[in-house]
């Protein structure tokens, strides 16, 4: 018995060094996220999408999440200021952003201005363009009232 472990372990040992190194490990800083992101979003628009590709899809795809979910600092953003972080991340001005989500530039500004809330075409647009999930903006935030508008 107390062979056949150890040749098991050989054999398994033998893989490993054949196959070098390993070619992803956990995320362990932004840098690293954000080439392993530029990665799978290379991966995902290949063509064609073998099986191979797809285990390396999923494989991304999990480190990544596990990233987010560990270092996400946009818990703690109302939708507005993750927005607002989104958009100073990419240098991306309100003009930009309308243009881009085919809206007007003043529902941008009411949204930045929490004048008007995000309806569900604008979460799906804004989370499509930055890569982020729906749920991250589809969450209540305070929006001015009339009362409060005329103070300004």
């Amino acid at each position: 018995m107390q062979t056949t472990r150890s040749s098991a372990r050989k054999d398994c040992n033998t893989q490993l060094v054949a196959t070098n190194a390993m070619k992803y490990r956990v995320i362990d800083s932004d840098t690293l996220y954000e080439n392993y992101c530029d990665v799978l979003e290379k991966l995902v628009f290949s063509s064609p999408i073998t099986p191979e590709i797809q285990d390396e899809i999923n494989l991304l795809t999990l480190l990544i999440e596990t990233y987010d979910k560990q270092n996400s600092h946009f818990r703690n953003l109302d939708p507005v200021q993750l927005l607002k972080s989104l958009m100073a991340e990419h240098k991306m001005k309100a003009a930009d952003l309308a243009r881009k989500l085919h809206v007007s530039e003043g529902l941008i500004s009411d949204i930045l201005k929490y004048k008007k809330g995000m309806s569900k075409k604008t979460i799906r647009g804004i989370a499509e363009l930055f890569k982020i999930q729906q749920e991250a903006l589809n969450r209540p935030y305070a929006a001015s009232s009339k009362s409060e508008l005329t103070q300004s």
